[in-house]
């Protein structure tokens, strides 16, 4: 049974169409992009692992090495099982300091770009026999699905259309530092896919294949000698080298990096991922032995690598033939894929930028999307070209053991990076050559010798199925052991040393706390210019901006220094840690005299990042710190931590109740730019000697506050840095109730005031209004009729004022014999009375209120009302102005307004205005009891006064006293 080649290149380029199809539905939108980002898709997208040597060369692998061939699927699985301490920790440490490649994370923490070259080139010892095996794979089940066309260049034009899909997969727009969502959809589902596609295999081998009644049982133990005698007996050797390298498989593959780290959308997903992948593992295993025994049974006349295509031709079942070809396809292809995208990042960012840059005239993004392109490209010709030239001739178990023990090899250098922080560049660069350098020795060449015949002239280790391990655990020896002795036979630089405290699962960073010498956000676009070019450097210093939620415009020293950090990880991901490292500390160094301390907020910052890795005295002091904290964020008292310059490091949640100014924006930056009043009362107090100030007045809004400050000095010792600590404490309440108890014992002396008065002035009052009552019975002169009737008038004035005294002194007691009053009347005799005065002669007053405005009242105390607010607003006005009266009526209520052209009241004393004794005149002009009176008789009268100020341009006052009005009604209502 064959197929023609046009059959097999429509599932092919059809596979490849629908797998690009669910990743461009997912870019676009049209799937829920939550899908995405959930741990079943992230689970599935580690599936990348299955690659066609899971699909078809396990069943080689057990038919060598029998069950043995478990490792394959056990070894990542513990990796993942071990996920909190080994995965984890470098995933933070990839998204923090935006690392896309091993090579990116393992330059980053040797600070070395020969680290970054070395690990690239090397690299390729695990990426071309990788895709080798896979273009081998596809190349053979191409082949024995028609005959017509030679294999390689099936093989080649299988490579030719995988260049053209792992282009549209991944570079493909402009930005080459977005995250592919639609590539790891497109990864989960072919996963899924190829799954399906095993299990349908295994079920038709397990119920098709065999006798129904006790048929695979029956065989096994018939041919229980056979199948012992074809498969090489697995030692503990082999088996432990098997779990180390694809152990090691987890971290160092640069597929699983991609898809495990750079590609990892949901943090949180690694969780459920620690047993969903094996579990998904586990399930694609289940159908090897089943698929090998089938094949023995069936006399299959293939390779036992394509047993599983095998069975499907012998059976002559088109169905089980294609479903076969399309997981194996699946496999092979979403590997190939992502192996390309990873690793063509890391050879732009390590073999090219490095020595290359374009210059900042030219479109750098679009350049470096075309670079991506052609990398990819170069990539997967090599490989062919390496299938051409051996590959062809090795089989999958052999290609694929040569690329996984060639991997294990950058293990030692992971685990120091994690565990060991006095591990250097040296060490790691000396490891592993030396590991690489004994895998071509014992490994490489030895297979190629035995595959293709060749005469090496040098003597080469006898290598086979049964003794391989040994030259796989003698190069991870040699890499280990020279990994270890150099690095503590050589020092560290300055740089490493910060590097590995970054990345040290129990420690995190300790930033310096120097000023750049870019002193803005445009200084530091104006300095990455210069290599970027301007386009560039705006586009990459808004976003750290925006990633920071910073504003567009940032000086504060400390923001600054966390755009820099900022700025050297997203161009990290962009082009690499090395060449990052290298712009950022060219072109935005620090002051070389400038203060040089530890960053507390920055050191804080990280620590937060950090916080599940820390374990043991580390997490202990850690949880320590955050009771702290918290115990002086949730004070009742504002504390304000400062370093020694004056810069803010630290503000509490009362301070930014106190002043209002929220402590992501203030922190960071130096006192003296704070707003005021707090920068210039916070910078004086800091600056003076005093270590205390009592009841400091604040004017803020219209109102005072008070505020008690004290300081406490931080001298440096042991390594910290000093500082200073301000403490605000809020007063206001307290000198309220001073006030208030004042204005208390005010009203007390008002009362013994008033009492006294009563006394003294009652009889001489009482005498003046009998001798004008006798003045009216003794004689009938017009001239002092009217006289007396003034005088008996101005008593009854006088004993009313007496008893507004009396009554303001003793709140609530009024008089109750209230008369039909017209406010309009009373208007117009105060105005009379005041023009009597001279210094009413040069202000207009214009009565401007209705007639019968009548309400219930008394017109005398009334008219004392008017008299006051007139007399105010006369007294606060300027020659040749005028003071209007307007009245406002509406059903229930009568409202006069008295308005002049004044210079206003003052806002901060508003509140205090018709306080007994408070007066904003000149000493002497005023006793401050006239207003009082004024708030006293309005109440007295069921009404309300209130005092707008300014009216108009800064200047006038407008006095409204709404009383209830009367209705000719209300007294039908009363009488009936």
């Amino acid at each position: 049974m064959t197929f023609s080649l046009g059959q097999l290149a429509f599932i092919i380029l059809g596979y490849l169409g629908s797998l690009f199809l669910a990743a461009y539905a997912m870019e676009r939108g049209w799937l829920p992009r939550s899908w995405v980002r959930h741990p079943v898709v992230y689970i599935f997208s580690l599936g990348v692992y299955a690659s066609a040597w899971a699909f078809y060369g396990s069943v080689g692998l057990a038919h060598q090495y029998g069950y043995g061939f478990l490792a394959y699927y056990l070894g990542i699985s513990g990796a993942f099982v071990m996920s909190p301490i080994l995965l984890r920790p470098i995933l933070q440490i990839t998204r923090i300091y935006q690392l896309s490649s091993l090579a990116d994370l393992l330059a980053f923490r040797y600070r070395s770009p020969g680290a970054g070259i070395m690990v690239s080139l090397f690299m390729l010892a695990v990426v071309i026999p990788m895709l080798t095996l896979q273009i081998t794979a596809i190349a053979d089940t191409l082949y024995l699905l028609n005959h017509d066309w030679p294999v390689s260049t099936l093989a080649f034009a299988y490579c030719l259309v995988m260049i053209l899909f792992a282009i549209l997969f991944g570079a493909r727009h402009v930005s080459p530092r977005e995250k592919h969502e639609g590539l790891v959809f497109a990864i989960a589902f072919e996963s899924l896919l190829k799954m399906i596609a095993i299990l349908i295999l295994g079920g038709v081998v397990l119920f098709g294949v065999f006798p129904e009644v006790g048929g695979l049982q029956q065989w096994l133990v018939d041919n229980q000698d056979r199948l012992a005698h074809q498969q090489v007996t697995l030692q503990d050797g082999p088996w432990r080298t098997l779990l180390l390298v694809f152990f090691a498989a987890a971290i160092v593959m640069p597929h699983m990096f991609h898809m495990a780290f750079t590609e990892n959308m949901n943090s949180r997903a690694l969780r459920p991922a620690s047993w969903g992948f094996p579990l998904f593992l586990l399930i694609m295993s289940l159908s090897v032995p089943p698929i090998l025994w089938a094949g023995i049974y069936l006399n299959v006349d293939t390779p036992p690598e394509y047993f599983a295509l095998g069975i499907g031709l012998k059976l002559e079942s088109p169905f089980l033939t294609i479903v076969t070809f399309m997981g194996g396809l699946a496999a092979a292809s979403g590997i190939v894929i992502v192996t390309t995208l990873s690793t063509a990042a890391m050879f732009l960012n390590h073999l090219v930028l490095p020595f290359h840059k374009p210059s900042p005239r030219h479109d750098f993004y679009r350049w470096l999307l075309w670079m991506r392109r052609l990398l990819i490209a170069a990539i997967l010709l090599l490989a062919y070209g390496f299938y051409r030239l051996v590959g062809a001739d090795l089989e999958l178990t052999q290609l694929g053991i040569l690329a996984f023990v060639a991997a294990s090899q950058f293990l030692p250098a992971i685990l120091g990076l994690l565990y060991w922080p006095q591990s250097n560049r040296k060490g790691f660069l000396f490891g592993l050559g030396s590991g690489i350098a004994t895998w071509i020795y014992a490994m490489l060449l030895p297979f190629c010798e035995l595959a293709l015949g060749w005469n090496i002239p040098i003597p080469l280790p006898p290598i086979n199925e049964s003794n391989w391990h040994l030259a796989a655990i003698g190069a991870l020896g040699v890499n280990a052991t020279l990994f270890v002795m150099v690095s503590m036979l050589t020092k560290r630089k300055a740089s490493e040393i910060s590097a590995a405290e970054a990345c040290s699962i129990d420690t995190v960073s300790r930033p310096t706390r120097r000023p750049l010498i870019a002193t803005n956000s445009n200084d530091v676009i104006n300095s990455l210019s210069k290599p970027l070019g301007r386009y560039v450097a705006e586009r990459e210093v808004y976003q750290a901006l925006t990633d920071l939620t910073l504003p567009s415009f940032e000086d504060r020293p400390y923001a600054l220094r966390r755009l820099r950090v900022r700025l050297e990880a997203n161009l990290s991901g962009l082009m690499g840690p090395t060449v990052a490292h290298d712009i950022v500390s060219r072109y935005l160094p620090f002051q070389e005299d400038g203060e040089l301390s530890e960053d507390i907020y920055q050191i804080e910052q990280r620590l937060e990042g950090f916080h599940d890795r820390l374990s043991g005295i580390a997490s202990e002091l850690d949880n320590l710190r955050r009771y702290h904290r918290q115990t002086l964020e949730r004070l009742p008292m504002g504390v304000c931590s400062l370093a020694g310059d004056g810069e803010v490091l630290m503000w509490n949640q009362a301070m930014t109740e106190l002043t209002g100014i929220v402590a992501v924006d203030v922190t960071g930056s130096h006192l003296n730019r704070l707003p005021n009043p707090w920068g210039a009362l916070l910078t004086n107090f800091v600056s003076s000697d005093s270590m205390h100030e009592h009841k400091h007045r604040v004017d803020t809004g219209a109102r005072p506050n008070w505020y008690s400050l004290h300081k406490a000095m931080i001298e440096p010792s042991g390594g910290q840095p000093g500082g200073i600590v301000v403490l605000v404490e809020d007063q206001t309440e307290t000198q309220l109730l001073e006030e208030e108890l004042i204005h208390s014992e005010r009203l007390a002396s008002i009362g013994r005031l008033a009492a006294g008065v009563a006394h003294e002035i009652g009889n001489p009052i009482t005498g003046i209004d009998c001798l004008a009552q006798g003045m009216r019975y003794e004689t009938d002169n017009p001239e002092l009729l009217q006289m007396a009737d003034q005088i008996q008038e101005q008593t009854r004035r006088v004993t009313r004022i007496v008893q507004s005294l009396m009554n303001f002194a003793h709140a609530g007691h009024h008089s109750t014999e209230h008369e039909i009053v017209d406010l309009s009347h009373c208007v117009d005799e105060a105005m009379q009375l005041l023009r009597l005065s001279k210094r009413s002669q040069d202000i207009r007053f214009v009565n401007d209120s209705p007639p019968h405005l009548n309400v219930l009242g008394d017109a005398q105390r009334l008219v004392q009302v008017f008299v006051n607010l007139l007399g105010n607003a006369r007294d606060a006005s300027e020659s040749g102005t005028t003071v209007w009266v307007q009245a406002r009526v509406d059903e229930h209520q009568v409202s006069i307004l008295v308005i002049d052209e004044g210079h206003g009241i003052p806002a901060d004393t508003l509140d205090r205005i018709f306080e007994p004794f408070f007066t904003t005149k000149e000493v002497g002009k005023g006793t401050g009891l006239g207003l009082a009176l004024v708030y006293s008789i309005v109440e007295e009268h069921y009404g309300h006064i209130s005092i707008e100020s300014p009216v108009t341009d800064g200047r006038g006052t407008c006095v409204k006293v709404s009383l209830p009005r009367y209705l000719q009604t209300d007294e039908m209502e009363q009488t009936e």
